[in-house]
C-alpha cells in the first residue's frame, strides 16, 4: 500500500528535478548569447533568414513559370518540386548557412560556429520531417507525426532527449506486472505509425499490379486486396505493440472480452462484413455490373466491407448494405453475359394490315445502332384493345451499362418515323362530352331513342 502511494511522489520528485535542470540549462544558453561571437551568431542567422525571404519574393514566381513549363516530366518529379517550391524560404536559408558554417570554420575558431550549428542542424531537420511526411496520405496523421517529429528532433539537437525520456516515463500507471508510461505510448505510436505506412505503400504497390492481372476476376480483385490490407494493417498493430514490449497475453484477454460484447451491439455491421466476404467469394456481383434493386437502378463502382456503391442514371450515388444484397433480390443485368432483352409496347389502328405492321416494326428496331443484329427483333399481337391493335416488340441489346430507358426511347422514335412514313396510325381513346340542358331537351332526346354517353 506504501509503494502505491509513494509511487505518484517519486514521479512528482523526478519531474520536479528534470525541469529544474532543463531550466538552469535554458538560464546557461540565455547568459552566453550575451557573448559577442554568440550575438554575431544570432544577427547572422535573422540576416540569413531575411535574405531567404527576399530570394522567395523575387525568384519564386521564375521558378514556379519555369516549373509549369516542364511538360511530360513524371507526376512524382512534380509533386516533388511543387513540395520544395512551398518551402522555398526553408530551402534558401539552409543552402546558405551551411556554406556559411564551412567557411567560418575554416577562417575562424570551431567556437565561434557552434549556434549556427545548431540553426543549420534544426532546418535541415525540419525541412527533410517536412517533404518525407507528405508521404502519409492522412491529413491528421500526416500533421501529427510532423509536428512530433520537429519537437522529438529539436529535443535531440539540443541534447535534452533523455531528460525529455525521464520525465515521460515517469508518468506512468501500474497494473499487476503491466507499467503503462506516457514514453510507452509515444514508442508505441511512433512504431505502429511507421509501420502504418510501410503497410500502406506495400498495400496500394500490391493492389495495383492485382488489379492488372486480368486473369482475375473483378470480384477476386477486390477481396484479395481486402484481404491484403487487414493483414498488413493489422500485423503493423501488433508487430508494433511488440516491438515495444506489450505484453499482447493480456489483450487477448480483453479484445475477447470486448469482442462478445461488440457480437451482441453490432450485429448488423458484422452481418454486412460477413455478407461483403460471401459476395466476393461467389462472384454474383462485382464492379461494373448493372444492377437493380428494389426502384434502384445503377451501376456498381465498388464493393467495400460494409456496403456496395451504386451509382445511378441521375448521378445519385446509394450505399447499398451488403445484406440486403444477399437477402433481397437483385436483378443482375450482366452477370453471366451481357446479352438484355427488352420490350417496347406499342398500338396501331384496326384498319392498318397487323402483318405489315410486324414487319414495318421489326425493320424500324434493326436501324437503331444498339440493337443487336445477330439477335433479330420480333413483334407479335398481344390483345385487341378498345381502340387499338396492341403489338410488343422485343429485341436485344449487348452493352446494358450504356443505359435502358435511352435505348427505348430510340426505338420508339424509330417506330413513329415508319410508322409515319408508311401511314400507319396510332389511335387514342376519344371521348364525346354532351351537357345536359333543361327537361325539354332530355324528354326530346329521349323520343328520338338517341343514345349519347356520358363521362
Amino acid at each position: 500500500m506504501a509503494q502505491e502511494t509513494a509511487t505518484p511522489m517519486d514521479a512528482a520528485a523526478n519531474a520536479q528535478e528534470i525541469a529544474l535542470g532543463v531550466w538552469g540549462q535554458i538560464l546557461s544558453f540565455g547568459n552566453d548569447l550575451l557573448r559577442p561571437w554568440n550575438a554575431y551568431q544570432v544577427l547572422i542567422v535573422v540576416g540569413l533568414a531575411i535574405v531567404a525571404h527576399i530570394l522567395m519574393k523575387v525568384l519564386g514566381p521564375h521558378i514556379y513559370d519555369w516549373m509549369r513549363a516542364r511538360e511530360g516530366w513524371p507526376k512524382w518529379r512534380m509533386r516533388f518540386l511543387v513540395l520544395l517550391h512551398r518551402r522555398l524560404r526553408m530551402v534558401f536559408f539552409v543552402a546558405m548557412i551551411w556554406p556559411l558554417i564551412w567557411v567560418m570554420r575554416e577562417v575562424t575558431w570551431p567556437s565561434r560556429s557552434y549556434l549556427l550549428v545548431f540553426v543549420a542542424q534544426l532546418a535541415l531537420a525540419w525541412l527533410v520531417i517536412a517533404i518525407v511526411t507528405r508521404l502519409i496520405v492522412n491529413g491528421f496523421a500526416r500533421s501529427l507525426v510532423r509536428y512530433v517529429g520537429w519537437t522529438w528532433v529539436t529535443l535531440a539537437i539540443l541534447g535534452l532527449t533523455d531528460e525529455a525520456q525521464s520525465l515521460l516515463d515517469s508518468a506512468a500507471i501500474e497494473a499487476g506486472e503491466m507499467r503503462l508510461s506516457l514514453w510507452l505510448i509515444l514508442q508505441a505510436v511512433a512504431v505502429i505509425v511507421a509501420l502504418t505506412i510501410a503497410a500502406r505503400f506495400v498495400s496500394i504497390t500490391t493492389a495495383a499490379r492485382i488489379r492488372r492481372n486480368a486473369e482475375i476476376s473483378p470480384s477476386m480483385q477486390v477481396l484479395a486486396i481486402k484481404f491484403l490490407q487487414v493483414v498488413l494493417y493489422g500485423a503493423a498493430f501488433f508487430i508494433g505493440l511488440r516491438a515495444v514490449g506489450v505484453d499482447l497475453t493480456g489483450l487477448a484477454v480483453l479484445s475477447g472480452a470486448i469482442g462478445v460484447g461488440l457480437g451482441f451491439g453490432l450485429q448488423k455491421v458484422v452481418s454486412n462484413l460477413v455478407s461483403g466476404i460471401i459476395i466476393l467469394l461467389d462472384k454474383s456481383i462485382k464492379p461494373g455490373d448493372v444492377i437493380s434493386l428494389g426502384d434502384t437502378f445503377g451501376w456498381i463502382n465498388s464493393l467495400g466491407a460494409r456496403y456496395v456503391s451504386i451509382t445511378t442514371r441521375d448521378g445519385r450515388e446509394y450505399l447499398i448494405p451488403n445484406e440486403d444484397l444477399i437477402t433481397g433480390q437483385v436483378v443482375n443485368w450482366s452477370h453471366s453475359n451481357d446479352f438484355v432483352r427488352l420490350d417496347v409496347y406499342f398500338g396501331t389502328a384496326y384498319q392498318n394490315d397487323p402483318h405489315e405492321v410486324r414487319r414495318i416494326a421489326i425493320a424500324a428496331a434493326q436501324r437503331v445502332e444498339r440493337v443487336l443484329s445477330s439477335k433479330q427483333p420480333v413483334c407479335h399481337i398481344v390483345g385487341f384493345g378498345d381502340s387499338s391493335v396492341d403489338y410488343i416488340l422485343r429485341f436485344w441489346i449487348l452493352d446494358p451499362t450504356a443505359g435502358l430507358t435511352n435505348i427505348r426511347g430510340n426505338v420508339y422514335l424509330a417506330l413513329w418515323d415508319a410508322f409515319r412514313d408508311n401511314g400507319i396510325s396510332i389511335p387514342f381513346p376519344q371521348r364525346e362530352v354532351r351537357m345536359l340542358g333543361d327537361d325539354t331537351d332530355g324528354a326530346s332526346e329521349a323520343e328520338s331513342g338517341s343514345q349519347t354517353p356520358r363521362t
